[in-house]
């Protein structure tokens, strides 16, 4: 395996992780295969006693998957990486890993609208307890904390509002009264915010979005800041079956090199949309975090390298006029997801977050004119020309 690490952001996403194979691949191969061969009894022994190294099935662990899990573990400062076939696959392992009967989670209000819906929908039959609330507040957190509380969960930027929750305080926060801090970062990415060196137990992500770039997968993956957390959590992933497959692992590798370029260019396309949206007649509210309007500006400089690529704005015709502009856009493509190469537009409170009940969706923050935009890497011109169109006509 290559040594890495002295380099930088933009050379460790290219080489962490990579397999030396008998054969010289400069591509780590997929290792399409259910189980694995042993030697000899003595190390199939070995391996299912964690004496040897080696792999013994793929529910388990593929050298493929590994290097994934190797390089984005490098790449966010953790001991090691746990991925899965999907976001919520990741969000699921880690709720059944760090939560119990009886016990408490406190988390960001306006997370993915799925993250909170298993909470409250189905691990609540459990015994599972919870209160969502405006992490952006610190006080909100501690107000929230209850002799059974156990994680605070934490999704910064925040999806989707664009609110920001200051990472070092929940650190503080989480050390002093015991909670295990996790940290959603997929609207960062690793290249935009590391929530690990703050001190964050877990960091995780939905590699579908930025990590792997080009909506062609789904996936996850789970980052421990220790060894102890990353024994705590593999076991429950192997458990419960909801391994990456090695070919998605594969088509991730391969989107994570170009992830640095990629988001460059995207946030740099999203400042200036954001300004043309900001002084645009016909809107409401932006709220982007590399404007000095959004309420958390200083804090994004603060923790995060960049200002990233997801804004949210509502219309001065509300929900009509919103649902009139995602019509008529030509360039950008009505759907859900993000991060990838090209600009999405969608509508929160009917699409991701329809699962959870309008008064708590208000309380989040997440109004009925609210539409969410992930800028893309196409021509800035092109991009702006097609939502003046599509306003022309709302």
């Amino acid at each position: 395996m290559k040594q890495i690490e002295n380099l930088h952001f933009e050379s460790k996403q290219v080489h962490a992780g990579h397999l030396d194979d008998e054969y010289g691949s400069a591509a780590v191969p997929i290792y399409q295969t259910s189980t694995f061969r042993f030697r000899d009894a003595d190390q199939g022994a070995a391996c299912f006693a964690g004496a040897d190294k080696g792999f013994i099935y793929t529910r388990i662990a593929n050298p493929t998957i590994k290097a994934l899990e190797d390089n984005i573990s490098q790449l966010e400062g953790g001991f090691g990486g746990i991925a899965t076939s999907s976001g919520m696959a990741a969000a699921t392992t880690l709720y059944i890993a760090l939560l119990g009967q009886n016990q408490h989670i406190i988390s960001t209000d306006a997370i993915y609208g799925p993250a909170r819906g298993v909470i409250e929908n189905h691990f609540s039959r459990f015994g599972v307890h919870y209160s969502y609330v405006d992490t952006s507040e610190p006080d909100n957190i501690i107000k929230s904390i209850r002799k059974n509380s156990r994680v605070l969960y934490i999704e910064t930027p925040a999806n989707p509002t664009m609110s920001l929750t200051d990472l070092s305080k929940c650190c503080e926060i989480a050390r002093k009264y015991g909670l295990v801090l996790v940290v959603d970062n997929t609207f960062c990415s690793p290249f935009l915010q590391n929530p690990l060196s703050f001190g964050a137990d877990v960091v995780f992500h939905s590699v579908t979005k930025f990590i792997n770039g080009h909506a062609d997968v789904v996936g996850g993956i789970i980052i421990t800041r220790t060894e102890e957390l990353y024994k705590k959590i593999r076991p429950v992933m192997v458990s419960m079956g909801c391994c990456m497959d090695p070919h998605q692992a594969y088509l991730v590798l391969r989107g994570v090199k170009t992830l640095s370029i990629r988001v460059e260019r995207a946030q740099q396309n999203a400042m200036q949309i954001a300004s043309f949206l900001m002084d645009h007649p016909k809107v409401a509210w932006i709220k982007y975090p590399g404007l000095e309007t959004h309420p958390q500006h200083d804090l994004a400089k603060k923790q995060m390298r960049g200002f990233g690529s997801m804004l949210s704005f509502g219309l001065k015709g509300g929900f009509k006029a919103g649902k009139k502009l995602m019509n008529s856009v030509k360039l950008s493509t009505l759907a859900v997801s993000l991060g990838g190469v090209e600009t999405l537009i969608q509508h929160p409170a009917s699409m991701t977050h329809a699962s959870i009940p309008q008064n708590e969706k208000l309380k989040a923050g997440i109004t009925d004119d609210l539409v969410r935009y992930s800028v893309g890497i196409e021509n800035i011109n092109d991009l702006i020309n097609d939502l003046e169109q599509a306003l022309e006509k709302v």
